[in-house]
């Protein structure tokens, strides 16, 4: 277009200026001939070789036309598919909310079990505990007992009555019937202590003495409530009732264990100065007994 533009202008200039001659009007016609069929020839060109490239792009535009039909097509049964696996992980997450209950349930049940079984553990572990001092405080009363020569006869023995009562009936006299229930409540009352219960036991035993109040057990019962007293702690209590003992019954048997052991709770006070002169008492008054060995080696603990 710019090369027509130079030819129409020049041939403008030329009939302006009216120096134009034929020849150079024939010249210039040529050559606008020659450019008219060199463009109509690159025109043709191009619309020939357009052609095909046409086609193919008409072709490539119907087969997407084609594709998104497909799409389109196959887009309800995507969403559909959707909504199904929508609705499936929706039924997942219930029966996982369910599972997750459930559990949380079985560790409910499973930490009340396990408080159930510590609780248990605990009160079996107190029970044995109770149990292995029971046992403790047994054998230390045996061995007190077999030490100070108390124990066995203290225990009263059966009565003829009794003896041949567990081979055959007898007949039992108003005496021996008496002397039964003494022998009885006795050996109960002593039954509780050795059992460690103190206060029991030593019910038993002022009840005893309240019924029988001087009898060949009398003294024992008496001693035995100090006793229970001194194993509850209760010392002065205690050295009250082994006071009663020496006392009451000073002919007794009883006397020099209840002397030892008043110095003792003494001890347990604090009070050195009455211990002291109540276990020398035992040393002077019974000087070949086990009481007497077992004072002297009080003293040398207070000095």
């Amino acid at each position: 277009m710019r090369r027509y533009r130079s030819i129409f202008f020049l041939i403008s200039l030329l009939s302006v200026v009216g120096c134009a001659t034929t020849d150079d009007l024939r010249r210039v016609h040529g050559d606008l001939a020659r450019q008219i069929q060199v463009t109509n020839e690159k025109i043709v060109s191009v619309e020939q070789g357009w052609a095909p490239l046409k086609d193919d792009l008409k072709n490539e535009i119907e087969g997407l036309r084609k594709e998104i039909a497909k799409t389109n097509e196959a887009i309800p049964r995507l969403r559909g598919n959707q909504a199904e696996g929508r609705a499936e992980i929706t039924e997942i997450r219930e029966r996982l909310q369910q599972i997750r209950g459930t559990i949380d349930g079985l560790r409910k049940e499973l930490s009340t079990a396990s408080l159930r079984t510590t609780k248990r553990e605990e009160e079996e572990k107190i029970l044995r505990e109770k149990l292995d001092n029971l046992d403790k405080l047994t054998f230390r009363i045996n061995f007190i007992e077999n030490f100070l020569g108390i124990g066995k006869k203290d225990e009263p023995a059966e009565s003829p009555a009794e003896k041949a009562g567990k081979k055959a009936p007898a007949a039992k006299d108003t005496a021996g019937i008496g002397k039964t229930d003494k022998e009885s409540l006795y050996a109960a009352a002593y039954g509780f202590f050795k059992e460690g219960k103190y206060e029991k036991a030593r019910e038993s035993f002022e009840n005893f003495l309240k019924q029988y109040p001087d009898t060949e057990f009398s003294d024992n019962a008496q001693f035995w409530v100090g006793e229970c007293y001194y194993f509850e702690k209760k010392y002065e209590k205690a050295i009250v009732e082994y006071d009663k003992v020496t006392k009451n019954f000073p002919e007794g048997n009883k006397v020099p264990y209840a002397l030892l052991k008043q110095g003792i709770s003494f001890l347990k006070l604090g009070d050195k100065a009455s211990a002291k002169l109540l276990l020398q008492q035992v040393t002077k008054d019974f000087p070949n007994t086990s009481q007497a060995r077992i004072a002297r080696a009080k003293l040398l603990e207070i000095k």
